[in-house]
């Protein structure tokens, strides 16, 4: 049971809806322009908003709808903290693109959403501040994921899902190393930049 539940979640996480997105709206691959990066804040950079914001809910959904299936199929916490894991881990290192995808953050909140609504508001709530106040994603992507394991422990009851959570915010801010380093530089990009 549990390595089905975290094989199905990990090849939901694998969809890579930035690239499936831009196909449909007739865009470039997001990986050929700005950051490189199958997701969401690249695929604004190609100036088209509603294609954006497709491939931000389509991440999101798919680390919820992983969390959802193995809460519906009846599994123990740490089966439910492990597809949760595993559809992070297949937005990252996705099947169909070669293992080479995203940095996680819309699936990350997905996955949250799926946990705890408190959580993935808190998480939302962070990102959401820091972005408007910087417009830097990545500093917001970073402030969020600081601020989760924390909120975490003062909104979640089950150890392996605290667990989780923690190892996910972890992953993100390894993921954001190259960001970090242009922001201490000076050249990160900032949202809404083509």
């Amino acid at each position: 049971m549990i390595l089905l539940v975290v094989a199905v979640a990990y090849l939901i996480g694998s969809l890579p809806f930035a690239v499936i997105v831009s196909r449909a709206f007739g865009l470039s691959d997001p990986r050929s322009y700005g950051s490189g990066n199958p997701g969401a804040t690249n695929v604004l950079r190609s100036g088209n908003k509603l294609a954006a914001l497709l491939t931000l809910a389509g991440d999101a959904a798919k680390g919820w709808l992983a969390v959802w299936l193995a809460q519906r199929l009846g599994a123990d916490g740490l089966t439910i903290a492990l597809a949760g894991l595993a559809a992070f881990l297949g937005h990252i290192f996705p099947l169909f693109l070669k293992f080479k995808g995203g940095k996680g953050v819309a699936t990350a909140l997905g996955v949250l959403a799926g946990f705890s609504g408190p959580l993935a508001l808190a998480a939302a709530a962070v990102w959401l501040v820091v972005a408007l106040l910087t417009r830097y994603s990545s500093l917001a992507a970073l402030a969020a994921a600081l601020a989760t394991p924390v909120a975490g422990w003062m909104l979640l009851a089950d150890q392996s899902t605290l667990a989780c959570v923690t190892v996910l915010a972890a992953i993100l801010i390894w993921r954001h190393q190259g960001n970090i380093r242009k922001l201490l530089a000076g050249t990160e990009g900032r949202i809404g930049e083509k």
